[in-house]
């Protein structure tokens, strides 16, 4: 390498210009393209998409070397990378971070149908010149994404609930990165389907709406364990009707009028999702949109991956000191009025007040024990440990989530259901409030009402 970084040069990588690739076969004879993305793989490495066998990727099979040209689209500084081909990709976080981006390139410049991108091939970057240009000052006074990253996880540092740290990091992206539009979903074990907890900037929360496994960017930042970032929309990233089809397709019974709408922008133009893990295994994403395009680069999903590390750090922490059995609390007698038919369908664990969805997943078994609890004992205090240890509701020994699975439940009662609430009774206990009398039903039917 030159004395020039490649770390500096990647937002002459985002493809905001075109670069030039310049490759000969094995007898020099040149051949000159442009190409749609030049992506940063790495300190020392970039990968170029293959899209189709023609006669640059020939070239490149030929003679493993190339020259790209690419241009900083803030300064217009041109900068000459001598390639040398390493290897290609057809899987993994790399392959589709460069799918998600090209997808968007080609929704933007309207030929989905034609840039599909068939592999990665990476490169190591063995130069790199500057070219003379015209080169323009970059724009003064820009907020400082470190300084921002600080004060976000400042934030989350001084979280002593899980609930106050969603609201936290919501609040902290909009007023320190100036992102409006946010949300954090939490993974469900076994069908690692995810579920969104927290929203901020939508006109409705959408709390308990879920996306499939390799659905949109959330879906594959999850599967993939690696952010996922589109600068221009496109209608293979997009949400709604096309995770309705994948539920309905795995059968997992996920009929169409039982779905919580997904709370996105109608018309989002950029989007970004981050993996949250624990010890290394994905227990959510955090993710985030704006009606600009290319709004999220490089720099902000560095800073952005910081922010997301250090929630799940905290969640982490959170979760195992709310793992202290606590004393048990004298029970309330709640006044009750009316009544509300209950029921619950075992074979995708959903819940139904007088007909109506409200959850399902590991929410709904929780709800469905503390429910037979309280008509079997009259109980009205829970305890986070004694669902811990519940084989019924067959949570994994880790990552298992609880707190935020109860956060999703209180949150989804407080918006759907008058009869019923759930609030906290102290660290690792909760209290269940019912405003009328409960009948519960748990009919033979093999799937729910659509």
């Amino acid at each position: 390498m030159t004395a020039l970084c490649l770390d500096g040069l990647r937002s002459a990588l985002e493809g905001v210009i075109a670069s030039v690739l310049a490759t000969c076969d094995a007898e020099g004879t040149p051949n000159v393209s442009m190409i749609s993305q030049v992506h940063y793989a790495g300190p020392e490495e970039v990968a170029l998409s293959y899209q189709f066998f023609n006669k640059t990727r020939r070239n490149i099979m030929e003679t493993r070397r190339a020259t790209v040209l690419v241009t900083d689209p803030e300064t217009l500084a041109h900068y000459r990378l001598s390639l040398r081909y390493e290897d290609t990709r057809t899987d993994g976080p790399l392959f589709e971070s460069m799918k998600a981006k090209l997808a968007g390139i080609a929704s933007h410049h309207g030929v989905e149908d034609v840039f599909r991108l068939l592999g990665a091939d990476v490169f190591r970057v063995e130069k790199i010149e500057v070219m003379a240009a015209p080169v323009s000052a970059p724009p003064p006074n820009r907020p400082s994404l470190l300084a921002a990253t600080r004060r976000t996880c400042a934030r989350l540092a001084a979280c002593e609930e899980l609930e106050d740290l969603f609201d936290e990091l919501t609040g902290g992206l909009a007023e320190d990165f100036g992102i409006g539009w946010s949300m954090v979903l939490i993974s469900e074990p076994g069908t690692r389907r995810l579920y969104t907890v927290a929203t901020r900037g939508y006109p409705v929360t959408g709390v308990g709406a879920e996306v499939a496994p390799g659905e949109g960017v959330i879906g594959v930042a999850a599967r993939e364990n690696a952010p996922i970032r589109i600068g221009h929309m496109t209608r293979d990233y997009r949400y709604g009707a096309a995770i309705s089809d994948v539920a309905r397709r795995s059968g997992l019974f996920c009929d169409v009028p039982r779905l919580i709408p997904f709370p996105g922008l109608a018309a989002p133009r950029s989007q970004i999702a981050l993996p949250i893990t624990e010890c290394g295994k994905v227990v959510g994403v955090l993710f985030a949109e704006s009606d600009e395009i290319n709004r999220f680069g490089y720099e902000e999903e560095d800073a952005l991956a910081l922010v997301a590390g250090q929630l799940g750090a905290r969640m982490t922490l959170l979760r195992q000191e709310g793992m202290v059995e606590p004393a048990e609390l004298p029970a309330l007698a709640p006044a009750t009025q009316g009544e509300v038919t209950v029921r619950y369908f075992e074979i995708d664990q959903s819940v139904f007040f007088d007909g109506d969805y409200l959850i399902k997943g590991v929410a709904g078994a929780i709800l469905w024990k503390i429910l037979r609890e309280h008509d079997a004992r009259g109980r009205t205090e829970f305890t986070t440990r004694e669902l811990r240890l519940d084989p019924g509701l067959r949570l994994p020994a880790q990552s298992e989530n609880l707190d935020a699975r109860l956060i999703l439940l209180r949150k989804r009662l407080d918006e759907r259901c008058d009869c019923l609430k759930i609030e906290k009774a102290g660290r690792g206990r909760f209290r269940l409030l019912p405003g009328c009398r409960l009948i519960l039903e748990e009919p033979d039917a093999i799937s729910p009402p659509a």
